[in-house]
């Protein structure tokens, strides 16, 4: 668990408060990362960060983000987080699409997730083996399910990240006006 604090702190947590793009682009980095986090795409998060990311610089730079900031929040969803997070998606999108009939337990979806995975293939061999396998058996439940927790996702991280950094900042003022109390130049 230390080891996890200490990561966060140094991936997340310091990028964020040393960067001099301001609260704004920041939060949106938390909203990019998260959004893509909250799709059912482990493994192809980052690029597609990236391509995103270079769409919004070339195109949209009004609504530019730091790059490792937003890369840092599709974290949340990676190997050790993915069968729970699709499981919820997949419930979600059989919620959502009215098939209350089709929904199974965790256990069932967790079998059938690892048989999709091919551990004799190579990395891009099984990745796409992967995509594949992950459509044909849970298909447009598992996409619809994802929609919903990636806006979601996505505007509780850009909240938090404002609230966040604002708190920085005063902690930051706080600070400096206490040095210069004791004569001290911040």
């Amino acid at each position: 668990m230390n080891s996890l604090r200490r990561l966060l702190l140094k991936k997340l947590i310091v990028p964020m408060s040393r960067s001099n793009l301001g609260i704004e682009p920041i939060a949106r980095s938390a909203a990019v990362g998260l959004a893509v986090a909250f799709t059912p795409t482990v493994g192809v998060q980052m690029p597609m960060v990236l391509v995103i990311w270079w769409i919004v610089e070339r195109f949209f730079p009004i609504y530019r983000f730091n790059l490792l900031i937003a890369i840092a929040w599709t974290w949340v969803t990676n190997v050790f987080t993915l069968a729970p997070i699709y499981y919820l998606f997949l419930v979600t999108g059989r919620i959502v699409l009215g098939r209350w009939d089709k929904l199974s337990g965790f256990d069932t979806f967790q079998e059938k997730l690892s048989s999709s995975i091919n551990l004799d293939a190579g990395f891009v061999e099984s990745f796409w083996v992967y995509i594949i396998e992950l459509f044909n058996k849970f298909g447009l439940p598992l996409w619809i399910g994802s929609i919903p927790w990636a806006i979601l996702g996505s505007w509780l991280g850009y909240r938090w990240t404002t609230s966040f950094i604002q708190y920085l900042k005063v902690k930051r003022e706080k600070r400096a006006e206490r040095l210069k109390e004791k004569g001290i130049q911040p």
